[in-house]
This record gives C-alpha cells, sequence and structure tokens, in this order.
C-alpha cells in the first residue's frame, strides 16, 4: 500500500504539478452554481417518493450514528486507505445542506462534487447515484429538507498522505470515474429496466458485489461477479454465478422474498446484507423487488446447475485425516444440535450444511466470520423474530475453526476444498 501512496503521488505530479492546478482543471466547464438554496416548494408526494428512494439507497445506513438522530452523518466507514466519516444530511444551515439548493445536491449525486465544488470521496456511492435521475434526485432532496436538522458538525477525514489530498481524487476520478446517465435497453422489458435501475442505480449493489482494482475503484466491466468487502472481510458473493449467489434458477417469489424478509426457501442474508434487508430493502415495494428480481435473474453468467444437481462438480480434494477428526468432534459439540448430525438442518429455523452453496464457494471469509462473530438474520416483518447462530470464536482458536470448517466442506456429500489456519486469521 506504501508503494502504491507514492505512485499515485507520482501520478499526482505528472498529470499537474500542483494540486490546486488539478483541481482547477477539473472543475472547468461546469456551470456554476447559485450560493443559496432556492426556495424548493416540494409537493407532500414528492417527499414521500423521495423518503421511499432514500430507503431504497439505504441512505440512513451510512448516515446515521447508533442512537443518533437520523441523517446527520458521523458514521465512520473504514477503507484501505484510512477513515472517512459521512456526512450531514439534515437541513441545518451550519452543518448540514440547508444552505444547498438542489442543483448543489444533483451535483453530489450525479458528479461526486460538494456544495463548493470539492470533490468527494468515492464512499459516497456517486459512482452508482450518477444514474439516478434529476427527478429522483429532486425528491431525495425535498425528503432530507423534511427532516428534523440536526447541529452535529461533519468530521474530518483521517485518510494517508496522499490519500488525503484533492490533487490524488481528481487523478482518481480521471481514472475511473465518468458522470453518466441511464440508459433503458429497448431490448428489454419495462420491468427489467426498472430492475437495472434500481440495482445499479440507488442500490449500488455492484459496492459490495464487484471486484476492486489496487485504488479502491469497483471494476465494472466485471459487473456483479462477487467481491471481498475490504477491511470488513465479508465477501460479498457473485450474483451471476450459479455456485454462488446467482438466482437464474429461482423462482421470482423466492428473490422477492429474500430481499423483502431475508430469508427465502433455498438462502438467507447474514453479515452485511442482512443490513441492507433491515435498513432498505425490506420496505420496497413487491413491484420493485419484482423488477430487481428480473434484472438479476436475466445476469449472465454460467449456466444454473439442472435440477437436483450439485451446486459444484466434484472435485479430488486431499484432507488431514487428524484435522478432519477434530472437526468432527467439535462439530458435534457446537453445531450438530442446530444443524443435525448429516448436516441437515431444521427447514425454517436453522439452514443445512449439506449442498449448501455457501458453505462450498471457494471463497471461506463469510464462514469464518459467522463462526468466529456469530450470524444474524434480519428482522423483518417477514420474520420477525429471526433465528440466530451464536459466535464462538471466543470458544475457539484458529485450528479449531480451521477444523470444523474443513471437516463440514468435506462431509455429507460436501467434497471443497479445506479451510487453512491462515485463511481464518483475517477474521
Amino acid at each position: 500500500m506504501r508503494y502504491l501512496g507514492w505512485t499515485l503521488l507520482v501520478l499526482v505530479l505528472l498529470l499537474g504539478g500542483a494540486a490546486g492546478g488539478i483541481v482547477a482543471l477539473n472543475l472547468r466547464g461546469e456551470d456554476p452554481l447559485p450560493e443559496h438554496a432556492e426556495t424548493f416548494n416540494a409537493t407532500p408526494q414528492q417527499v414521500e417518493h423521495g423518503r421511499y428512494l432514500a430507503l431504497a439507497g439505504n441512505c440512513a445506513g451510512c448516515h446515521t450514528t447508533r442512537g443518533g438522530q437520523p441523517y446527520a452523518g458521523g458514521l465512520p466507514i473504514e477503507t484501505p486507505f484510512g477513515t472517512v466519516y459521512s456526512s450531514n444530511l439534515t437541513p441545518d444551515d451550519k452543518s448540514g445542506i440547508g444552505g444547498w439548493s438542489s442543483a448543489h445536491f444533483w451535483r453530489a449525486m450525479h458528479n461526486g462534487r460538494s456544495k463548493d465544488g470539492r470533490l468527494l470521496y468515492p464512499a459516497f456511492p456517486y459512482p452508482n447515484f450518477t444514474q439516478v435521475t434529476r427527478e429522483d434526485s429532486d425528491a431525495i432532496y425535498a425528503f432530507l429538507r423534511s427532516v428534523p436538522p440536526a447541529q452535529v458538525p461533519n468530521l474530518a477525514h483521517r485518510l494517508r498522505f496522499p490519500y488525503d489530498t484533492q490533487a490524488a481524487l481528481a487523478v482518481w476520478r480521471a481514472l475511473s470515474f465518468k458522470p453518466e446517465s441511464f440508459v433503458a435497453n429497448a431490448g428489454k422489458p419495462a420491468e427489467w429496466n426498472r430492475g437495472a435501475y434500481l440495482v445499479g442505480g440507488l442500490g449500488h449493489c455492484i459496492a459490495c458485489h464487484g471486484p476492486r482494482d489496487s485504488l479502491g475503484a469497483t471494476q465494472t466491466q466485471l459487473g456483479l461477479s462477487g467481491g471481498l468487502i475490504a477491511v470488513e472481510n465479508w465477501y460479498a458473493p457473485s450474483l451471476a454465478d450459479p455456485h454462488e449467489a446467482g438466482v437464474a434458477d429461482w423462482p421470482t417469489a423466492e428473490v422477492v422474498a429474500l430481499l423483502k424478509s431475508g430469508i427465502a426457501p433455498r438462502g438467507s442474508v447474514m453479515g452485511p446484507m442482512a443490513d441492507v434487508v433491515f435498513r432498505s430493502t425490506q420496505y420496497l415495494s413487491e413491484a420493485d423487488l419484482a423488477a430487481m428480481a428480473s434484472y438479476l435473474k436475466d445476469l449472465p453468467g454460467a449456466p444454473a446447475p439442472a435440477s437436483g444437481a450439485s451446486v459444484r462438480p466434484a472435485i479430488a480434494v486431499r484432507r488431514d485425516a487428524g484435522t478432519m477428526v477434530r472437526g468432527a468432534k467439535i462439530y458435534d459439540q457446537r453445531c450438530a444440535y442446530c444443524h443435525g448430525d448429516q448436516g441437515q438442518g431444521v427447514p425454517g429455523a436453522f439452514p443445512p450444511l449439506a449442498g449448501n452453496r455457501a458453505v462450498n464457494m471457494a471463497q471461506t471469509a463469510n464462514l469464518i466470520q459467522v463462526i468466529a462473530h456469530g450470524g444474524y438474520l434480519p428482522s423483518t416483518e417477514g420474520n420477525p423474530r429471526p433465528y440466530g447462530m451464536p459466535p464462538f470464536g471466543h470458544l475457539l482458536d484458529a485450528a479449531d475453526v480451521a477444523a470444523v470448517l474443513t471437516f463440514i466442506r468435506g462431509s455429507w456429500g460436501n467434497d471443497s476444498p479445506p479451510v487453512t489456519q491462515l485463511d481464518t486469521m483475517r477474521r
């Protein structure tokens, strides 16, 4: 990472020399905006629509601290480059966006610039929000102006040099960002296009479910092919691969159920996705969730497995016999009571481990996180009292975790590679 920083600094110097020169160059060509907010006469319908869209974008999830006033910001967002703090979105004149016009807000959403024209860090996912229409941006702005103002000053980001400079950010944008608008696919039905708009724009699904390059930019050309969530060490599985989280062969109703309640016959959500369902998707309309399902089911990817087939072709895997014995003992003591002697689980309560694609994925980060820190489904209207898995990180050491996961991934028809102690060190 140190060498990456110096490489970026060299790029800064080559492309413009001084920070001010680069920022000025990057701002050139933009129309000046009024300094103060205009009189914005929103209708109740527009405010309500904005509230709904803010839920679709999970805005409160990043702009509200635990126990804090909604949308007052201050939530730390850890990145490989340092900590970014979310901003105050309430209509407070000093700390929030009370002095912003709808044009200022649109510029932030579409171009990633603050009221004064400064470049915003992409922890605010404007590379996705750039697709949001002006009409929807204005509706969200109208809603935010209706929430109670909070006098909560914005916190200074804590980023390492040179990532804390506008010059470095200008270089990043030149390499990784271009404002764009959503363009409907004329060859697809309206429902599919609505789903594409929600998934690609406000839903910003690729921010987690897409791989990133060494500078933290999403590799859009790879689509929703899965990505490790930096710092948190959760893996957002591929939404196109049937061996991971692809839903091409799922009935639409099951995809809707997963996004609405957090649980479906073929899977459930945990980790960061549980928070997304809890704060966002459970509140979306059935029509919008069906639209998202239509788009997700149509993602290009590997063909879905035939009915009744294993989620993964059988592979020849060598496992240490002693590790399997150790893992079997831990499973019998800690896991079998809920998940069954044969990994069969309990329908509606505890998921089966035999044939479970989350168990058999090549990426084992989520399994390690669940054993170490527990696995909890979101509480939703459709599943108000979900079952959860307690953490075992205080009871099992690295060798224990590796052993029990190796046993689970090699039993009851599962035939996936073992988990090593090195793998578990990232929990």
